[in-house]
C-alpha cells in the first residue's frame, strides 16, 4: 500500500496510519477575521448546513468563503440603502430641515436592506 495518496474528488491527501488512511490536516493559527455577515453565515452554516460547513472547514476555504459572503453582503446593503433612500425621498435637505425625521427613515431604510440581505444571501 502507498504511504501517501492524494484524492483529486476533494482535495485532499491522506497519510497510511496502521490500516487506515488519516486526511493530512493542517491547523491554521492565524485568527480569521470576516465581518458581521459572515459571522451570521457561519453560525447559519454550522446549525443548518453542516455537511456545506465540514466541506469549507475540511478544505480550509472557510475564511475565504466567508469573507466573499460578507464581502457581498455589505455592497449590497450599501446598494439597496441608496436605491430605497433616492425613491423614498430621504435627501441631504431632509436631513438639515428635520435630522429626527431623516435619522428615523434611514434607520427604517438599513432595516429593510438587510432583512432582504439576511434572506437572500445569509441564511439561504
Amino acid at each position: 500500500m502507498k504511504k501517501q495518496i492524494y484524492d483529486g474528488k476533494n482535495g485532499l491527501s491522506y497519510t497510511l496510519h496502521g490500516d487506515y488512511y488519516l486526511p493530512d490536516l493542517e491547523l491554521n493559527e492565524e485568527e480569521p477575521v470576516y465581518g458581521k455577515y459572515g459571522i451570521m453565515r457561519k453560525q447559519f452554516l454550522k446549525e443548518h448546513r453542516s455537511a456545506k460547513y465540514q466541506y469549507l472547514v475540511l478544505t480550509g476555504k472557510l475564511t475565504e468563503y466567508l469573507n466573499q459572503v460578507d464581502k457581498e453582503a455589505r455592497e449590497k446593503v450599501e446598494m439597496l440603502v441608496e436605491q430605497m433612500a433616492e425613491r423614498w425621498g430621504v435627501t441631504e435637505e431632509l436631513k438639515m430641515r428635520d435630522q429626527m425625521e431623516w435619522v428615523r427613515r434611514m434607520n427604517n431604510i438599513k432595516a429593510t436592506a438587510e432583512g432582504i440581505v439576511y434572506k437572500n444571501i445569509i441564511f439561504m
